[in-house]
């Protein structure tokens, strides 16, 4: 199997190593020169909750030659066009681009490369880009080597070829198949929406987060805002890492404590992982906020669902943007601080009524 992985960024950089290292016939393809030449030069190296180093085979995208078997796919959504329209001449019919990008790419990866052609995924695991060549692993490495992906057919079917794909990830990570492709996608996004995109829009760690009385419960909001929004889309949330994603939507104020709670234990190991978001205003580029916390609000509008934390996430990440600015976490934790005590405010006037 010649496995191509596409976007060999602090993710990318991980999952070649690891299946290189497994005598898998893969090549890292990536834009950034200096961290191409450092991954064939010294290899690809993993620090952070492990010390590991493997040598690779790392292109730059105009260098792309033959066909591909496999296609793992962790570009940002932002580029996918380009991207996938350059790929095309390098796939065979039967050859798979497996989408392990954040948000819900699925039908406009496989408008560009065929429905028959895709497979789906959820990458389970953190990862910051130290430098070239050096990625660190941010989730604990006992949790990274029992569940670092989740991929399934789009009709939720377990194939041989899910299978062959399956063995080959799991000399990364603990790989799971899922027969609700679509629930995994939208966990997956819960996740991203909570974390990373607060993670994005106050400056912090995971773990700044999860220590923050404000920003804890902005986070169980935002889950369940886009708990309810996938709820009147049909969806059916999977379960992650063993756990039901569905069970932190807010039924009522009383719920908040549980699902804080909750939060704190299940987010634990990925307290070091920083947004990847994050790591583009850093570098003063565009994120994926639209394809990420931006997904909830333009779900709900025909349904009429209120999506105010959301919302505010998506305002401030932009606001960086625009402004080439990196978040200030203290003046920023205070728009969630108004946000929270006007639905206090709400919620004691619906009370009273």
């Amino acid at each position: 199997m010649r496995i191509a992985v596409l976007g060999a960024g602090s993710l990318g950089t991980i999952v070649g190593a690891y299946l290189a290292d497994g005598g898998m016939d893969v090549e890292l393809i990536d834009s950034y020169q200096a961290h191409v030449d450092a991954l064939n030069q010294t290899g690809a190296k993993v620090i952070g909750t492990t010390e590991f180093q493997a040598n690779v085979k790392a292109i730059t995208p105009e260098n792309k030659s033959g066909k591909y078997d496999l296609v793992l796919l962790l570009t940002k959504q932002l580029y996918n066009d380009a991207v996938l329209r350059e790929l095309l001449p390098f796939l065979n019919d039967d050859s798979v681009v497996c989408s392990l990008q954040n948000g819900i790419p699925e039908k406009s990866v496989a408008a560009i490369v065929g429905d028959e052609r895709v497979i789906a995924g959820s990458v389970e695991f953190g990862a910051t880009f130290i430098e070239p060549g050096v990625s660190s692993l941010t989730t604990e490495y006992t949790q990274f080597k029992k569940y670092a992906f989740q991929i399934g057919e789009l009709n939720g079917e377990t194939t041989e070829r899910i299978q062959r794909i399956k063995s080959a990830l799991d000399l990364v990570g603990g790989t799971h198949i899922s027969d609700n492709l679509v629930g995994t996608k939208w966990s997956k996004l819960l996740i991203n929406n909570a974390f990373s995109g607060l993670s994005a829009a106050l400056n912090g760690e995971y773990g700044d987060i999860l220590d923050s009385d404000i920003g804890i419960v902005s986070a169980a909001h935002i889950a369940d805002e886009t708990i309810k929004v996938g709820h009147e889309n049909g969806i059916e949330f999977a379960k992650m890492n063993g756990f039901d994603i569905a069970s932190l939507e807010i039924k009522s104020q009383k719920d908040i404590p549980e699902r804080i709670s909750t939060l704190r234990v299940v987010m634990q190991p990925s307290r070091l992982l920083k947004a990847s978001m994050l790591q583009d205003l850093e570098k003063k580029r565009k994120t994926e906020i639209d394809f990420i916390n931006g997904v909830v609000p333009t779900r709900a509008v025909a349904m009429g669902i209120a999506t105010p934390y959301n919302d505010l996430v998506v305002q401030l990440v932009k606001l960086a943007e625009e402004s080439q600015t990196v978040p200030n976490f203290d003046a920023n934790i205070k728009a969630f601080e108004e946000l929270l005590n006007v639905g206090n405010i709400d919620s004691k006037r619906m009370s009273l009524t």
